[in-house]
């Protein structure tokens, strides 16, 4: 544990807030001595005190302890997005930049795509200045496509898929992206557009 990077961050924290350090320690139920001292460096919270830190700055426990939170930005292409899937609900998430992801109780990591094989393709046809996106891959209850995401620069197009469902896609020809998909038993997917 690095005191200072702690120190630093509860700071930041505490200021994103809004909040003086005697607000803080009143919340906290400690002196403001006690909040200027971990400030500076010159100590660190003891560990029962990390789920109220954590609460009151709504910040896991795991990046109080690591003293810095992420901060990178894909600064909105959208062709850079992260997708996060929950393996025990099917829950979806998309994100522009760093996050941390849970659901179900569980952390989840950002999901990377494997470019497509011929075989695994989606077949593209120009019907009135869309695509029509058809596939072979099955659609039953075990095995299944979930989602279907076309990405541009500056848009996301999200498709939910259900088990059972013909999958027929018309997705609006504007420009050239990514076209990106997840299957329920081979994992995620991209193809060019």
């Amino acid at each position: 544990m690095d005191r200072e990077k702690i120190g630093a961050l509860l700071r930041q924290l505490r200021l994103e807030k809004g909040m003086t350090q005697k607000e803080a320690a009143h919340a906290l139920q400690i002196s403001d001595k006690t909040i200027s001292k971990w400030e500076r460096g010159l100590g660190c919270p003891d560990i029962s005190m990390l789920p109220s830190l954590s609460a009151l700055f709504g910040v896991p426990i795991e990046k109080l302890l690591a003293g810095n939170l992420p901060t990178s930005f894909l600064e909105g292409n959208m062709k850079k997005s992260k997708y996060f899937v929950c393996p025990h609900c099917g829950n979806l998430t998309l994100t522009t930049g760093d996050a941390s992801i849970t659901c179900c109780g569980r952390s989840l990591e950002p999901m990377t795509a494997k470019k497509a094989e011929e075989s695994e393709k989606f077949h593209v046809e120009v019907i009135e200045n869309d695509w029509f996106l058809t596939t072979d891959h099955p659609m039953e209850k075990e095995n299944y496509i979930s989602f279907v995401a076309f990405a541009t620069g500056d848009k996301v197009r999200l498709y939910k898929l259900y088990p059972e469902w013909d999958l027929q896609l018309r997705i609006p020809k504007r420009g050239h992206g990514t076209l990106f998909w997840y299957s329920t038993t081979k994992g995620f997917f991209y193809q060019y557009l």
